[in-house]
């Protein structure tokens, strides 16, 4: 009886206690819930989106243009043919530096819109170090790396109102951005102007030997690498370090990181300015592959467009990547529609409009008891 009791005591068949099975039936519902997440990021974004093109699709309509069509050449002007590929990689790279400023600090909760001022800023201060350099390796390292510490610095001005004085960032931050093209504005009209520039006010050129050339094999310059580079950073930096645990903490609940000692201001200003990072190394990159010079030209509205790229991707920077390319695609198709059916280039700003809203009204479904099996009853 006593070696009977053992053997039951220490079988694998034996029953499991209570307390087991309920550790088992917690971590099962912690598996379907994480599977639940997962579904929910991939199926309503992709659900809004759809809705999105419907809506335009019926405002093409209205147009008296075939909807169809018009989609048939949307695709062909951004993903159909090599050359149109490669255009809308090139317009993809600034939108994945620039989403990461939003990227970032969204993983704290802070809605910051902030990109297109730091991306101005970043390009004007990027255009007037590369002329004071020599050597095209010193112009290009002195040209990023101050491109992207003024974007951060200005980035981080606006996480420090939000961390000690409690200015709303997403006010500051749209506010800045007006501040900061009106800056680009005085500077490249004022002290800092080519007296050679006349119908267009510049910087001086950095010239063509200071250019930032192409990826070989590619009519596409190193940009995107910068983009790509820095989004597995950020990834990286958010998912595998205590950074990222702390900052995702503090977007969970600021109470509980709070309670539990987290340095919950330095954690927001630290974060504003390694997205502004992002954003600022955009501007210095298109001064130094696209424009050669800093001047109105910057104001791409790349730094809005991010935004939307950010909120696509749920703050996720690998998701930045595959959303970068389809509004970069989408951007990239515009002039083909003006030709093709006389649509305003601005046709596919609607677009990404419409996108922006039903991803903002989708927000509310996450979690939502739509997404939940039904309790059986006992």
């Amino acid at each position: 009886m006593g070696i009977g009791v053992s053997i039951g005591a220490i079988s694998p068949l034996a029953e499991p206690s209570a307390g087991g099975a309920g550790a088992l039936v917690a971590t099962a519902e912690a598996r379907r819930a994480a599977r639940r997440k997962s579904a929910e990021a991939f199926a309503i974004p992709s659900v809004a989106i759809l809705g999105a093109l419907i809506l335009f699709g019926i405002f093409v309509a209205l147009t008296g243009r075939n909807p169809l069509a018009v989609y048939h050449e949307m695709y062909r002007g951004s993903f159909g043919t090599w050359f149109s590929f490669q255009n809308t990689l090139q317009r993809a790279a600034p939108l994945m530096l620039t989403a990461l400023a939003t990227a970032l600090p969204l993983r704290l909760g802070l809605v910051v819109l902030g990109g297109e001022g730091a991306m101005v800023l970043g390009g004007l201060a990027a255009a007037a170090v590369g002329v004071h350099l020599h050597t095209p390796m010193s112009v290009k390292l002195g040209m990023f790396v101050v491109g992207a510490l003024v974007g951060g610095a200005w980035m981080a001005g606006a996480g420090t109102l939000r961390a000690y004085r409690g200015v709303n960032e997403t006010i500051s931050t749209l506010l800045l951005n007006y501040i900061a093209i009106a800056l680009l504005n005085h500077m490249v009209e004022g002290p800092l102007r080519d007296p050679a520039s006349l119908n267009k006010p510049s910087t001086l050129p950095i010239g063509d030997d200071n250019m930032l050339g192409n990826l070989p094999g590619l009519d596409v310059h190193w940009g995107l690498v910068f983009g790509l580079a820095a989004c597995l950073l950020t990834w990286f930096l958010m998912q595998r370090t205590t950074f990222g645990f702390a900052a995702r903490m503090v977007g969970g609940n600021v109470r509980a990181a709070l309670l539990n000692g987290l340095p919950v201001r330095r954690l927001i200003v630290v974060a504003t300015f390694l997205g502004g990072l992002g954003a600022g190394l955009a501007g210095a990159v298109e001064v130094a592959a696209i424009h050669g010079t800093a001047n109105a030209s910057l104001v791409t509205g790349y730094g809005y467009t991010g935004v939307l790229v950010a909120f696509i991707a749920r703050g996720n920077p690998l998701g930045v990547v595959p959303v970068a390319l389809l509004l970069g695609g989408i951007g990239a198709s515009g002039g083909l529609l003006q030709r093709v059916f006389d649509l305003p280039d601005a046709t596919v700003n609607v677009l990404q409009g419409i996108i922006f809203l039903s991803i903002l009204f989708s927000d509310s479904l996450y979690g939502g008891r739509w997404a939940r099996k039904p309790a059986v009853a006992a």
